[in-house]
């Protein structure tokens, strides 16, 4: 059994930091997000404990739904508080742009839903974003009731290899 040093394989720990927005589809003809544990058509219900999302979303370099998209923002999230505060965020970021195509940066953790910045754990990455680890901010920064569609701003800060 040979043993090396995983840093010598894997070269210098480097740290990235980027900004991406979650375009959020709550409603609508395409939902990029829809409640598991619901009915059809319904209005999401975030506060009810044990309600469960599975998301879908695109994730663009810019506010702008228009700028470039370079993920996708796919996973679940439910509701883990009796009380509906937190929910327990489960979101593969999965890059389409020709930088990081085919990398993924793994989310995980309890997310304080309605606090203005919510913290997440990156647990993991793939590709460009082997052996990733770090954390995520999301904050809604913008909400349209009637059309049930939020731009989320997501900072993240990795280290990997």
């Amino acid at each position: 059994m040979a043993s090396t040093s995983i840093a010598a394989d894997m070269g210098q720990l480097k740290e990235t930091k980027m900004k991406v927005f979650f375009q959020d589809y709550s409603g609508g003809p395409n939902p990029t997000i829809v409640e598991v544990t619901g009915q059809p058509n319904e209005l999401l219900n975030f506060k009810k404990f044990g309600a469960m999302f599975c998301t879908d979303d695109p994730i663009t370099e810019k506010f702008e739904v228009s700028s470039a998209q370079i993920a996708r923002g796919q996973g679940l999230y439910v509701t883990s508080a009796l009380d509906g505060s937190n929910t327990h965020v489960l979101v593969s970021i999965v890059f389409t742009n020709e930088e990081y195509k085919g990398s993924t940066l793994e989310i995980q953790g309890s997310s304080a839903q309605f606090e203005r910045v919510r913290e997440v754990a990156v647990v993991g990455g793939t590709g460009k974003f082997r052996l990733a680890r770090g954390y995520a901010t999301f904050e809604t920064v913008h909400y349209d009731a009637e059309l049930r569609y939020a731009v989320i701003e997501c900072n993240l800060v990795v280290l990997h290899y």
